[in-house]
């Protein structure tokens, strides 16, 4: 009775990571996708930002998105990805409640501002292919700094919430937190206090960034999908909206059925294995920061062209720097 007492009025302040534990023996193998993927992110997205940045033609309302899309996935991978790295490498999987707790907000907060990113594009597309004429008065700055608070407000105030209603529990048995990085509900299970808010809260995520914003952008892609098809005959450039939206599309649901299967599992007492588990959080995180300036870049021709502009530039003045000193001569 006294020892259950005690037990109840210590709590961890110091947790250790076990993301992979049926791979524990060869994590250090484990971090080299993770750590090629990073760098893949870093470059593919800082690369992106730079040409939207550089090219004036391309300081529109959707390249913008694009960018700050692509500054959001840097940051959200930034977060997790190199503390995980130090973790499988040499072994420092110990982390603070503070710094747990810190983690976990920025990333669930970050999670949330790309799923409003992504829905801002998807209304952006919207807007630009089924109302062209008035597309230059509805996408405008104030509609953009109207956004910008509508995010900060929704995603800072739902996510301090999660974070507060975490960082009140006691944990007072296991300190090893089942993930690679600080996710709410891995936390969570953890408590020996009663966690019937935090998972309430967990589900009001899903059902406002999930229910929400996936309802939304399908509902813009279908009206998109309508007139694209009645405009079939309007040529190559419907053809191409009709394309890319599909796969803008598939990337999305992407994002969000793992994202939603990962956040569930332990609300839900869904059977996936630690290693699986930890997987598809991981990589509901990476595959989109990822493939994203692939999506939004490679395949987008104004930008492709911008990066040629901007590397025949570059070469031009490379060339001409090297034939200088010979015509000075």
């Amino acid at each position: 009775m006294l020892e259950a007492s005690l037990g109840r009025n210590f709590s961890h302040i110091t947790f250790v990571f076990r993301g992979f534990p049926e791979l524990h023996r060869h994590r250090r193998l484990l971090a080299l996708p993770f750590c090629v993927s990073y760098l893949l992110v870093l470059l593919g997205n800082t690369l992106l930002v730079y040409v939207i940045h550089s090219v004036e033609s391309l300081h529109s309302p959707m390249y913008l998105l694009i960018c700050t899309l692509c500054v959001v996935d840097i940051l959200v991978v930034t977060t997790i990805i190199p503390n995980m790295l130090l973790s499988l490498l040499f072994g420092w999987d110990q982390i603070s409640l503070a710094g747990c707790l810190t983690q976990m907000f920025f990333t669930h907060f970050l999670s949330s501002l790309e799923s409003t990113l992504l829905l801002a594009m998807a209304l952006d597309r919207y807007v630009a292919i089924c109302m062209p004429l008035r597309y230059a008065k509805i996408i405008d700055t104030s509609m953009f700094v109207k956004l910008l608070l509508f995010t900060l407000v929704r995603s800072g105030s739902i996510m301090a919430t999660l974070v507060g209603l975490a960082g009140s529990l006691q944990f007072c048995d296991s300190n090893t937190i089942q993930h690679g990085y600080c996710d709410h509900m891995a936390l969570v299970s953890l408590a020996c206090d009663s966690t019937e808010k935090n998972s309430a809260v967990g589900l009001a995520v899903i059902i406002c960034f999930v229910g929400l914003d996936i309802l939304l952008i399908f509902l813009s892609y279908m009206k998109i999908l309508s007139v694209v098809l009645r405009a079939a005959a309007a040529g190559e450039d419907r053809w191409k909206a009709f394309h890319t939206c599909g796969t803008h599309l598939i990337v999305m649901m992407c994002f969000y059925l793992v994202g939603s299967v990962t956040f569930l599992s332990h609300n839900l007492n869904i059977p996936i294995s630690t290693d699986v588990n930890t997987f598809m959080g991981l990589m509901y995180i990476l595959f989109p920061a990822t493939v994203n300036p692939v999506i939004y870049g490679v395949r987008t021709k104004e930008i492709r062209n911008g990066f040629l502009r901007i590397f025949k530039l570059r070469a031009k003045k490379l060339m001409t720097v090297k034939v200088s000193p010979a015509v000075k001569t």
